[in-house]
């Protein structure tokens, strides 16, 4: 694992809220979190179901906005942007990996993962190009032309994790990377998510499996949209 002492964060949250209205009642899936996540840790936020986790995976990735708090993003204050600003911060500092792989399913792999690359304004020479080299990473040179309907449940993951790599983000967010994987395909995900951290991407997991988790240095429980617990880090400044 990548080793040395870091100073620099990435991600800083402070009071983040988000609360929901159901009929008569407000449901508050974050009450106040105050967060710092710095440059190449690998965090797993842990939780049961309600526990805020999926809506802090929204907001950390910009798909949704807090309704109190402030979220910093490499020092820039994105809880203040407008949709156009998110959709951008997206595209250029975020890629995402799915349960569901979120794959179009009439699309082969190349133009699957060129996807973000036709957003971003890229030419198509230089996207393919691109596309084709992030499926190399992945082990996938010789499925690039296949259809999800084509590849295994391991292979379309594999296709995922090019498509969120294509960008060349600083983060990876992988939500329940291995949900609709059998253990032996989970595993080589997991390794594959290893290799890109000693890399020097920064990975925020969410699981509710303790032996996904593990896989990451350092792991935030949340409770009722709470932090229960926040244990380890690559630099030892979280205390257990």
């Amino acid at each position: 694992m990548t080793t040395g002492t870091m100073t620099t964060a990435i991600i800083e949250t402070q009071n983040l809220q988000r609360y929901y209205r159901m009929g008569g009642e407000t449901i508050h899936a974050l009450r106040g979190l105050d967060l710092t996540i710095n440059r190449n840790e690998y965090v797993a936020i842990m939780g049961t179901s309600g526990s805020g986790k999926s809506t802090l995976m929204n907001l950390i990735g910009c798909l949704d906005s807090p309704d109190g708090g402030s979220y910093w993003l490499n020092k820039q204050l994105v809880s203040e942007m407008n949709n156009h600003q998110l959709a951008r911060i997206r595209n250029q500092q975020i890629g995402f990996i799915f349960q569901t792989f979120n794959l179009l399913a009439r699309t082969d792999a190349l133009h699957n993962v060129e996807l973000p690359l036709i957003y971003a304004g890229m030419a198509r020479k230089e996207r393919l190009a691109r596309a084709a080299e992030s499926l190399k990473k992945v082990g996938l040179a010789d499925r690039m032309y296949h259809r999800p309907n084509e590849m295994s449940g391991g292979q379309r993951q594999r296709v995922a994790i090019a498509r969120a790599l294509v960008t060349n983000p600083e983060i990876i967010l992988a939500d329940e990377p291995t949900g609709n994987l059998d253990s032996k395909t989970g595993n080589d995900i997991m390794s594959l998510l290893d290799q890109l951290h000693q890399a020097g991407h920064t990975i925020i997991l969410v699981t509710h499996e303790a032996d996904i988790a593990k896989h990451a240095l350092r792991t935030i429980y949340l409770v009722d949209g709470a932090i229960l617990n926040d244990t380890g880090s690559v630099n030892g400044r979280v205390s257990t």
